[in-house]
């Protein structure tokens, strides 16, 4: 369940955030949304698939954390063990939310106050003791207004796939160090054949666009299938 409510210093003025990653927080997610502006830090740790919405058809791109639901090999005794958190995990429990003003819609900053990361008794402070944003609160509001365009990033992208038919269902069948057999399906990655026969110019407005380095990101990230195995493999 969830509980998202208006941030304000009034009613949470003694609200803090408890930062640390582990299951019992919410972190033992198998994969977290992802945007193009941050696949440069992503494709260094975590495999970048994509997800097909089976109500809006929409694909949205996505940070492989494990291999089975509920599972995250970057979790460990020691918290998270990877140098980068995508943002959408980092950002819990906040979200953006809409109000009207003036006729125009605003941004501003939600909480899911049932999140076991909000405390009153240990963690990040999100208010000064007179109402002022802490700057750990400012850091929040950065990585909400980089969700809020990297969204809109997003479709653009994932458009442009679509446009050129690039994208392909991904599986993968895998056997483990202790005998099981498994497999990884229901995910998309970008069809490699059909990219290197785009002629010049589509390259060339896929770059002027900004997608053509988000298309090698993806494809460079791939290889970390690996490690996402050897960790799997670890742990059994």
């Amino acid at each position: 369940m969830s509980n998202h409510v208006l941030l304000n210093n009034v009613d949470h003025k003694d609200l803090k955030i408890i930062t640390d990653r582990s299951a019992k927080l919410g972190d033992n997610v198998m994969y977290a949304f992802t945007f193009p502006f941050e696949f440069r830090n992503v494709q260094a740790h975590y495999p970048i698939f994509f997800q097909k919405d089976p109500d809006s058809e929409k694909y949205y791109p996505v940070a492989m954390l494990g291999l089975q639901q509920g599972e995250n090999l970057f979790l460990g005794e020691h918290g998270w063990d990877a140098a980068y958190i995508p943002v959408a995990i980092e950002r819990q429990p906040f979200l953006i939310g809409f109000e009207s003003a003036d006729n125009e819609a605003h941004t501003v900053i939600h909480v899911d106050m049932d999140s076991p990361r909000v405390s009153e008794a240990e963690g990040e402070p999100v208010f000064l003791e007179h109402g002022g944003n802490t700057a750990y609160l400012n850091h929040v509001a950065g990585l909400l207004e980089a969700l809020y365009q990297g969204d809109q990033e997003n479709s653009r992208f994932v458009q442009a796939l679509v446009q050129h038919d690039l994208f392909e269902s991904f599986t993968l069948d895998m056997e483990l160090n202790d005998g099981s057999k498994n497999r990884l399906a229901g995910f998309y990655t970008i069809n490699e054949d059909k990219l290197a026969v785009l002629d010049g110019a589509t390259l060339s407005t896929l770059h002027k666009e900004g997608h053509l380095q988000a298309i090698y990101m993806v494809l460079a990230s791939l290889s970390h299938m690996r490690d996402l195995i050897m960790r799997k493999n670890a742990r059994l």
